[in-house]
Formats: structure tokens, C-alpha cells, sequence
């Protein structure tokens, strides 16, 4: 049995998951596909799916062998120095599949698994960033099995709020409350995307999201976006559909943006982070609340993260190039 020998470096495009957010993974891939550097890697788009795992090349899909994630191909067998993760959601960005590469010994572009486990779960993100003094919601956490005492929560959290999937991204089952009669069906509806949700308080205030990724050994953080959504707030139709603007860099004096830069810089910094990161917050009052941190963020041409990488005067063939040397290294 061959492997494939060459001087440039393999390199895994790993997308698809298991979540709602596999559609969308797909178009994040292949954006990291078309701009990784083919002069110094060569590249191979690994789908992960609920019924197998495959690499795709000329409408043939060869199955990865999940012993060492190695892949036989016509021409021998491909092993991977580098894996980039654009998959959203499970298992990609809530730890079991970085924590499969790091058993193998196989670097990875995102954070290690325990620091991918506890962004996923938004309640404990939270409660690490609000332990360090870093401004966030009210919230109350709710499990499936819990008693849900919906008058309790509206005296504790106030009207409006926002009902959330602990666990979830791109939107999926979020909610805005404005009415008590609204609460329940809410809370239902979010416990249709996970079995334990977030309660938070509605902020009322601006809404910035922050890139953050760790290059040359220190976090950098990129031109910040504001968020004006055309709905009540940034759901998946402003996310995806084009029912928001998205101004970056935002359009705000010099003291709101450092302070915006130094708490993003914190959060990422205090829950112990590497790789690619995208953090929200509203500010009130001039003071930045700290909502969520996604670490598989949308890649896609138009998703916010790259948008923040050009508006630095850089290109993703850089920013991805630069993950990859630094991880392999």
C-alpha cells in the first residue's frame, strides 16, 4: 500500500456536521477551499455527514477511514498534515471532532476541544466571561425536564427577552418575547433545536460583532461590524437573507471601538482560546455586554468574518495560510 508523497503540505477542508447548520457549512468550506494558498498545499474537501464520511474529487466520493482519518485513494493512501474546521455546529464546533484530531495528533484550526465544548454551550461561555467582570445579560437556564414557571422568569428577566437554544447557532430557534402569552410558545419552539435553552434580557442598544483570531502567537482583533437588522433582531433571514446591514468598519468614535477591541480581546483571552473566533455584543450606555462567541464563524464570501479580514487590508489566503503555518508548526 502507497501514500502520497509530495512536498506540499495536505490539507483537510473538513465540513458538512450533523446540525441544522450543514447547508450553510458547505458554502464556509468551500470558500476556505477557493482561497487557501494551491501553491504551497494541496487541498481535499472532506465531507462529514450523517451517513458517512467521504472525500469528494470529480463527483466520487472516497470514504475516510475514521481509524486515523486517512482516505484511500486511486493513486494510494492520503494522510493529512492539517485539518481546517468550517463545520458549524455538531461535531465540528462543540468539541468531539477537534478532540478526535488532537487523539490522532492531527493540528486543527480551532480551539482545543474542552475550549470548543465550552463556547458551544453559551450558558457556561457566560458564566466564565461574567466570573472575570465582563458585562452580560440577565439569563435563566432551562433543561428540558426543569419546571418552567414562565411568571417567575418574566419577574426576573422583564419584558421583552429573548428565548434561545443553549446549544445552536446561525438563529435556529430564537425568539423574541414581548407578551407573557408569547413565553411558553417560545420556550417550546427553542427546546425543538436543543434540550436545554437560554432566557436572557432584551438590551436594548447597538449590536457589533468582533472577530478575533490568533496569528503570530497573539490574538488579533479585526474591524468591527455593526449589526442593523430589518427584523426585531439578527436572525437567520438577516444572517443569511440579506435583511440587515452589516457596516464594517462601524461607524463610531475612537473611544467606543477601543473599548469595544478590549473587551473582545479579554473574552478571548480569558476563555483560553485559539483559532478563529466571531463575538457579539450589544452596548448600552457605552458599555459592551458580551451575548455569545462562535468559533466555527460563517466563512462564506459575504459572512461577517471575512468581510472584517478584507476591511483590515488583508486577504483570507493570508489569514488562513497564517492559521495553518501557526497550527502546524
Amino acid at each position: 500500500m502507497s501514500s502520497i508523497r509530495n512536498a506540499k503540505k495536505k490539507i483537510a477542508v473538513a465540513m458538512g456536521g450533523y446540525s441544522s447548520e450543514h447547508e450553510i457549512s458547505l458554502k464556509s468550506g468551500q470558500t476556505v477551499l477557493k482561497h487557501l494558498p494551491k501553491d504551497k498545499y494541496d487541498v481535499y474537501p472532506v465531507i462529514i455527514a450523517r451517513d458517512g464520511w467521504y472525500l469528494q474529487r470529480d463527483n466520487q466520493k472516497f470514504p475516510v477511514d475514521k481509524n486515523d482519518f486517512s482516505v484511500m485513494l486511486p493513486e494510494g493512501k492520503l494522510t493529512f498534515d492539517f485539518v481546517f474546521n468550517a463545520i458549524h455546529g455538531h461535531p465540528g464546533e462543540d468539541g468531539p471532532l477537534p478532540a478526535y484530531w488532537e487523539m490522532l495528533g492531527i493540528p486543527h484550526s480551532s480551539a482545543d476541544f474542552d475550549k470548543m465544548a465550552l463556547t458551544f454551550n453559551k450558558m457556561y461561555s457566560i458564566s466564565v466571561v461574567r466570573a472575570y467582570g465582563i458585562p452580560t445579560a440577565k439569563s435563566v437556564f432551562l433543561h428540558k425536564n426543569d419546571p418552567v414557571d414562565t411568571e417567575n422568569i418574566i419577574k426576573e428577566i422583564g419584558l421583552p427577552m429573548f428565548v434561545k437554544p443553549n446549544k445552536a447557532g446561525s438563529s435556529y430557534g430564537i425568539s423574541k418575547v414581548k407578551k407573557p402569552e408569547e413565553l411558553m410558545p417560545a420556550i417550546e419552539y427553542a427546546f425543538t433545536e436543543d434540550d436545554e435553552i437560554l432566557i436572557e434580557e432584551f438590551l436594548e442598544g447597538r449590536e457589533f460583532s468582533v472577530g478575533v483570531i490568533k496569528l503570530n502567537g497573539k490574538p488579533e482583533v479585526f474591524p468591527i461590524t455593526e449589526i442593523i437588522p430589518e427584523n426585531e433582531f439578527f436572525d437567520y433571514e438577516a444572517k443569511y437573507l440579506g435583511k440587515a446591514q452589516e457596516i464594517t468598519p462601524a461607524r463610531i468614535p475612537d473611544n467606543l471601538r477601543h473599548r469595544i477591541e478590549a473587551t473582545a480581546r479579554r473574552v478571548y483571552e480569558v476563555l483560553d482560546l485559539d483559532g478563529v473566533s466571531r463575538a457579539e455584543y450589544i452596548v448600552r450606555d457605552g458599555v459592551p455586554y458580551f451575548l455569545e462567541i462562535n468559533m466555527v464563524p460563517g466563512l462564506t464570501e459575504a459572512s461577517i468574518l471575512p468581510q472584517q479580514i478584507r476591511a483590515a487590508g488583508k486577504t483570507l489566503a493570508q489569514v488562513f495560510d497564517e492559521i495553518i503555518r501557526m497550527n502546524i508548526k
